[in-house]
């Protein structure tokens, strides 16, 4: 019997690590799924765990600022949301001001002081969210029995633990030195730093 498996992908945890560990490679997204679903085969053959892997869905978590990465959002919706298993969930970040705290003069700023340009920020909105939405209602909807989780994101901790409670197992797929909460609550994690070599295009 296969165990039905989903892959959920914290896209901007997974590509800022990449890129600074990667040493200017390529990413082959489309190879991603492939790779993690080896990995976690290795996992249960090592609890001794027979059945195969039969991946379901790789479901991508992304956001974007409009004013400013348009390319990006259209390359996640015209190329990584149409290669197969793939589904990309996009949400949008709004640019806002910010102020910025000089503890040398104790002042707020809200421009540069040499060319006057606003201070703006645009904050992650949704993405954990989303993730842990859709690990839980997938779980309740019986449409998995093994989560991959590429994130290394501490607040996901609480429906790892709800999700495996309940007979299913989560392997979480993260940097090394890295997500130590999320590595340890998981039923087996993946080091993403051994296996970049088979990731690159």
């Amino acid at each position: 019997m296969a165990y039905r498996t989903r892959v959920f992908i914290d896209f901007w945890n997974f590509q800022l690590n990449w890129n600074q560990r990667s040493g200017g490679a390529k990413l082959d997204w489309p190879a991603v799924p492939r790779v993690l679903l080896d990995e976690a085969r290795k996992k249960l053959e090592v609890a001794g765990t027979t059945e195969v892997l039969s991946l379901e869905e790789t479901l991508v978590y992304a956001s974007v600022n409009p004013a400013s990465e348009g390319k990006l959002r259209q390359w996640l919706e015209t190329f990584l949301d149409r290669q197969p298993s793939f589904r990309v969930k996009v949400r949008e970040r709004r640019s806002k001001g910010r102020k910025v705290h000089c503890s040398s003069c104790d002042n707020d700023n809200e421009n540069c002081q040499h060319c006057g340009a606003l201070f703006t920020w645009a904050p992650e909105k949704g993405v954990d969210t989303a993730i842990v939405t859709d690990l839980l209602s997938l779980a309740g909807e019986d449409a998995y029995d093994v989560a991959i989780l590429l994130s290394s994101d501490a607040d996901h901790v609480p429906a790892v633990d709800w999700i495996q409670s309940r007979g299913r197992k989560v392997i979480n797929a993260t940097w090394a030195n890295h997500g130590f909460e999320l590595k340890r609550t998981s039923w087996a994690s993946i080091e993403l730093d051994s296996v970049m070599g088979l990731m690159t295009r």
